[in-house]
């Protein structure tokens, strides 16, 4: 079974993280949600990843305030992609989170998206398109999602629309 694995450093993620959930839901998308963080439960999140790799997730998602580190951790645990999502909050409002996920060093990736709600759900989008590599089942739904967006967009402007 192959399937997206959701990881949040802590219960008060879940709000934003949720939203990623909830897209892979809509597109048919198998998924776990757990909560592991990279500071107060290395092990759990270490045991986790391992285990959710043998059941065959196919794709990371890890989400994180402050210094971070979860999607670095995930990073170097697996050689699955893996999206890291900063999460806002702390002194800095989200901006360290955003640092401390996107630097990675050389051979280690992680794929960085906005902070917060938007970036939840873009790793959603994200972890899809990777899958949709070798699934044209899904590749078709992510087409058609692009279609309905783009008439909405054109359906938004016609009711507000005024030309010369």
């Amino acid at each position: 079974m192959k399937f997206v694995s959701i990881l949040m450093g802590s219960k008060s993620d879940y709000e934003i993280v949720s939203e990623a959930a909830k897209i892979l839901e809509k597109f048919g998308v198998a998924h776990e949600l757990v909560i592991a963080s990279a500071h107060r439960s290395p092990e759990r999140t270490h045991k986790y990843v391992k285990e959710a790799e043998a059941k065959g997730a196919k794709v990371f998602i890890a989400a994180a305030g402050m210094a971070a580190h979860l999607a670095g951790v995930v990073a170097s645990l697996t050689t699955k992609p893996v999206i890291g999502v900063p999460m806002k909050g702390g002194a800095m409002d989200g901006l360290d989170a955003l640092l401390s996920t996107v630097q990675m060093p050389s051979g280690m990736p992680v794929a960085t998206v906005a902070l917060g709600k938007a970036g939840a759900m873009n790793s959603a989008y994200l972890a899809m398109q990777i899958l949709a590599v070798e699934d044209e089942e899904l590749k078709a739904k992510l087409l058609e999602d692009r279609i309905l967006k783009a008439k909405k967009v054109e359906s938004d402007s016609n009711e507000v629309e005024v030309r010369v």
